[in-house]
């Protein structure tokens, strides 16, 4: 197949586009690289610089059997301060991305959603029946997305799969973790644990949780990665799919703080600060859905080898 992978110079699109790459695929990858970076976009892949919602750059790459969209502004306390960056980036741009795309004849569309869909939810773990109400104009933005892609499946207009994932992380040397700025807790714990940063910041230690810190699923971005690759043939026998895409595990920050000193044998100073606005308490996934819908097993997922292998491609930055 030939596929569209938008993002492509960032974390997840340039593991996931690796590995459509190892399976035989043809990858036209494109990013605008404000936050990705040259150097991650595989080898094998034709890649173009430019905005995803650029309709005419898009239109002059031909036609597709899919799309993967990465694409997207993610820092959900940014997104507090600025809503009308995250609404334009990740809504207006992808409805000129999904107009381009329809109009060159593409059939399916995965696009890249998030758990902040859910908001503020107090039973775990969550499953893709729960109620949708997000807290930031971040979630938002994949909720209107999301809504936009439902009318067009209704419609007839294409097929698409929404992947509401938790939280990535993990890596590998060809694909670290290296956000522009960095926003994400194991990342940062292995700068401070490799001497990068003074301290490690925890946002709030007062949640309504056993220690008092958030907990979240991770989930290794290998597993991402083979989570959306199936999800372009699935969509061959469903018009549309909503998943979440999660470990069904959640960890406390202060545990991942933990974690990150045993696996890589360092200590380092934790440092307690208020709330971070638009973060949930906890955010855990019922990922049985996704196992049912696509075959899909999370084989990296576990905490430590997550952090391992972050650890491991850390250092190679």
């Amino acid at each position: 197949m030939r596929v569209l992978v938008t993002g492509a110079a960032g974390f997840i699109g340039s593991t996931t586009a690796e590995l459509l790459l190892s399976k035989g695929h043809d990858v036209v990858a494109i990013d605008n690289l404000v936050s990705g970076r040259i150097e991650n976009v595989p080898t094998g892949a034709t890649f173009v610089e430019g905005d995803c919602g650029d309709f005419e750059l898009v239109r002059s790459l031909g036609s597709f059997d899919a799309c993967v969209h990465f694409a997207a502004r993610i820092e959900p306390g940014e997104s507090m301060k600025y809503p009308e960056v995250f609404f334009s980036n990740n809504v207006a741009s992808t409805f000129r991305l999904l107009d381009a795309l329809i109009k060159s004849g593409v059939g399916r569309f995965v696009f890249s959603s998030s758990c902040a869909v859910y908001g503020n939810q107090v039973e775990m773990p969550i499953d893709e029946s729960r109620s949708i109400q997000p807290h930031s104009p971040y979630g938002q933005s994949k909720r209107m997305v999301e809504e936009g892609l439902n009318w067009l499946v209704s419609t007839g207009r294409l097929r698409a799969a929404s992947m509401r994932y938790f939280n990535a992380a993990g890596g590998t040397v060809a694909h670290p973790e290296n956000h522009r700025p960095e926003i994400h807790l194991i990342p940062i714990a292995l700068d401070v644990a490799d001497g990068r940063r003074d301290y490690l910041e925890i946002y709030g230690d007062d949640y309504p949780t056993p220690d008092g810190t958030c907990i979240r699923d991770y989930i290794h971005v290998c597993d991402l990665a083979e989570a959306h690759v199936l999800a372009i043939t699935a969509l061959e026998d469903h018009a549309e799919l909503i998943l979440n895409l999660g470990s069904g595990v959640g960890y406390s920050n202060r545990e991942v703080a933990e974690t990150v000193k045993r696996v890589t044998g360092r200590e380092f100073e934790i440092r307690y600060t208020g709330r971070r606005p638009g973060d949930p308490a906890a955010a855990v996934a019922s990922n049985g859905r996704a196992r049912e819908m696509l075959g899909w097993r999370p084989e990296r997922s576990d905490l430590e080898v997550i952090i391992a292998d972050a650890w491991t491609a850390h250092q190679s930055i």
